[in-house]
């Protein structure tokens, strides 16, 4: 997911950020008075889930340091009974980037690093396409999204779930060809994120895991949270099941709260446990300050750090309207924009089935949590946004009629470009070569082997991902030497083009994919891949 343009820009941003800010603080304090109806929220939050179709969902809100909220609808799984409560737990995926953040920050404070160090200093191996980038790159650079990689590059070697090592990743990296110049754009880059996490584990002596849960989650009584799904424990049933669409129809999906996205996303948590993460971001870092001593978990100027802007994001016409927006950007771990002459601080997060969204405005010490068991982003997207609106006194919209329309909308465009590509494709056109000669095993740099094998007699395709063991599929012919590879499992929604290249003596010289729907997650970077036949043994 993500934007640059630092330097210059960025520091005239915070300039007039410090400008604008006091100036509307008058009008903040009236606003501030606001009480919204939290009778009222919860019955904007049951229409979010019934017009979004989600089957469990969590709410908690912090008010001046206070839990005015704390609620769970609905139930833990389709056909189940079980309801979700303020513990029930979620994987809260990429929000998960802000515990990494705070980790470093807090290694910072220790004096173990600093955030203009070289990664090359923390992680030798480290190597990017460039050898200027990676010679200059920063752990700031990594946490912001600015590599020039392009969006969710490399995400294949660990989604789905595959076999790949973190080891792996670190020497793999350089083999990502970059979409941008360094520094210059914004692409969302969970491969960083990972390996932040590595960092954390060579400047502490203990993995990252290990750091979070003591340093962090312990100090806050975060008791329930979870590094990731598999430490959650059979013993605890009170864990919400992820729900996608399959073929069109909504069911239980995955479970694994992407276990290799480590401190990139593998955190499962409840509101209740968020809301006093909440607490401590909107605190500027502060514990306690029980008998009159304070206790940071990091301090303020770190905070500051994650919450200045980085990297420079476009606005939609919709958030400039709608929202009153006229900057985002990306800190360390967290993103920032205005809203409503507000400053936000948020960060979303999704997985396979389940998606949730954090946001802070600090300026009014308020703070929510929502964690569905659904990947409908438009649903908490409209709950957290009449939240805030209702805090701020703007004008009431019907905010769930807001997003289901731009949903609406999506889906259409996306079906109707689905629907134009197999209408004027070749129907006529056969393949150039016979199945067997693209029955090959192709090998990609960055992500490794991936076969063509002949099925059912020699008559069909099959493609399968070597360390993915999830990404197998057979491959239907779409035009020419075009086919599409229909993965067995239909929860992914990424089918994919696979598009055979011949040299002129009618050999196949290399293969390469792209998604069919452009709304198949990002994550699902097969426009990254170059597949050449991988040459057979000498016998």
């Amino acid at each position: 997911m993500t934007v640059n343009r630092f330097s210059i820009l960025a520091i005239g941003l915070v300039a007039v950020l410090s400008v604008a800010v006091p100036q509307a603080q008058a009008g903040h304090k009236a606003m501030d008075k606001a009480k919204p109806s939290l009778a009222e929220i919860e019955k904007n939050v049951k229409k979010a889930m019934k017009t979004f179709n989600v089957p469990g969902l969590a709410l908690a809100i912090v008010k001046d340091d206070k839990l005015v909220m704390s609620k769970g609808f609905g139930v833990l799984e389709m056909g189940r009974k079980d309801k979700v409560n303020s513990d029930t737990l979620f994987g809260i995926a990429s929000n998960t980037k802000a515990f990494t953040a705070a980790a470093l920050a807090m290694l910072a404070d220790d004096g173990k690093l600093n955030w203009d160090d070289k990664v090359t200093d923390h992680l030798p191996s480290f190597q990017l396409h460039d050898p200027y980038v990676t010679r200059e790159f920063t752990i700031r650079d990594m946490l912001s999204h600015r590599s020039g990689l392009g969006l969710g590059a490399g995400d294949l070697m660990i989604w789905p779930t595959s076999d790949i090592t973190n080891d792996e990743i670190v020497k793999r990296m350089r083999f990502l060809k970059p979409v941008s110049s360094f520094r210059s754009e914004y692409a969302y880059d969970n491969l960083m994120y990972v390996l932040a996490g590595e960092i954390v584990a060579k400047a502490s002596g203990m993995p990252w895991q290990d750091f979070v849960r003591s340093r962090i989650l312990k100090p806050l009584n975060m008791l329930d949270t979870r590094m990731s799904h598999s430490r959650i424990g059979k013993d605890n049933r009170n864990v919400a099941t992820a729900h996608a669409p399959i073929d069109g129809e909504l069911g239980p999906v995955g479970g694994d709260f992407l276990e290799n996205f480590s401190s990139a996303g593998s955190i499962a948590s409840s509101v209740n446990d968020v809301s006093k993460w909440i607490k401590v971001q909107l605190r500027g870092g502060l514990l306690s300050s029980k008998g009159g001593e304070e206790k940071w978990l990091f301090s303020e100027s770190q905070n500051r750090q994650m919450w200045a802007p980085h990297t420079l994001q476009n606005i939609s016409a919709f958030n400039e309207e709608m929202n009153r927006t006229h900057f985002r950007a990306y800190g360390l771990g967290w993103g920032l924009n205005d809203h409503h002459g507000y400053k936000m601080v948020s960060h979303t997060g999704g997985i396979m089935g389940m998606v949730s969204q954090v946001v802070l405005i600090p300026e009014l010490e308020l703070g929510m949590v929502v964690l569905t068991n659904q990947q409908s982003g438009s649903a908490f997207r409209a709950i957290t946004t009449d939240i805030v609106n209702r805090y701020l006194g703007v004008e009431h919209k019907d905010w769930v009629d807001v997003y289901n329309a731009r949903l609406k909308a999506r889906v259409a465009s996306s079906n109707s470009y689905v629907a134009d590509l197999m209408k004027n494709r070749a129907k006529a056109s056969k393949p150039s070569l016979a199945l067997s000669e693209y029955a090959q095993t192709y090998q990609d740099d960055w992500y490794g082997d991936i076969a063509v094998k002949l099925i059912e007699n020699g008559k069909k395709l099959e493609m399968r991902f070597s360390r993915t063991k999830s990404l197998v599929g057979h491959l239907e012919h779409f035009q020419y030497n075009t086919f599409i590879v229909r993965w067995y499992d239909r929860s992914t929604n990424a089918d994919a083009f696979v598009n055979f290249h011949l040299t002129p003596q009618g050999k196949i010289d290399q293969a390469t994919m792209e998604a069919v729907s452009p709304l198949t997650d990002f994550s699902f970077d097969f426009q990254d891949l170059l597949l050449r036949p991988k040459p057979k043994p000498e016998s």
